[in-house]
């Protein structure tokens, strides 16, 4: 299959089939391919939670509007962002940017100059909007990924973040949810496994400039 029809193939899954899970290797290669996600400026500021326990699966339900993917999946992925986000982080990614490229001082200083003065002029809600969209790239990643791989996904909005928070303990991580994706295999009475898929004409959705 070419990409194009490996993203034919894929759908928000209803249900999945809760007795197949996703090997160690898929789910490192989740990882990697979200650690791999472009972010703005690269300062990847979301972190990924991956829930392979069914117990704390089965508490999330009643916070995810009773949706049974987040069980039935073979793991529960939850993108997060920081609640608080300060210049330090600007300073551990160049720190980071030396250690791995070894670039010298006089290159690095005028960028991460820049760099933390856009951070001290935002608000800490302009700070968690910017992150959010961090997320949602990263969430997009992770979907076409899931396609190429023959995994199944359902990307999901529909949840109450402070509950998850409060289940997953995030707050004592400076980390609040944003984003929830049950990944494992579609099951065989998906009732949306069959359906066409449902998109605009390509002219309706792409404008061309010559």
């Amino acid at each position: 299959m070419n990409i194009l029809e490996k993203l034919q193939w894929r759908y928000a899954v209803k249900k999945f089939d809760n007795t197949k899970f996703l090997s160690n290797e898929q789910i490192q290669l989740l990882k990697e391919a979200f650690n791999l996600t472009a972010t703005s400026y690269g300062l990847q500021p979301a972190k990924l939670l991956v829930i392979q326990n069914k117990e704390i699966q089965n508490e999330l339900v009643a916070h995810s509007w009773n949706q049974r993917q987040v069980l039935d999946a073979s793991h529960l992925l939850v993108i997060c962002v920081p609640k608080s986000y300060t210049t330090q982080e600007v300073q551990n990614y160049f720190n980071l940017v030396q250690k791995i490229r070894n670039t010298p001082d006089e290159i690095i200083n005028p960028f991460k100059k820049f760099l933390t003065a856009e951070i001290e002029k935002k608000t800490q809600e302009e700070l968690l909007i910017w992150n959010k969209n961090q997320a949602y790239l990263a969430l997009g990643n992770l979907l076409t990924v899931c396609a190429l791989e023959n995994i199944d996904s359902c990307p999901m909005e529909g949840f109450v973040p402070e509950k998850y928070d409060e289940v997953l303990n995030l707050d004592k991580q400076n980390l609040t949810s944003v984003l929830v994706l049950p990944v494992g295999f579609r099951a065989q009475d998906d009732y949306m496994k069959e359906l066409k898929k449902v998109r605009k004409n390509i002219d309706e959705v792409v404008i061309n400039f010559s």
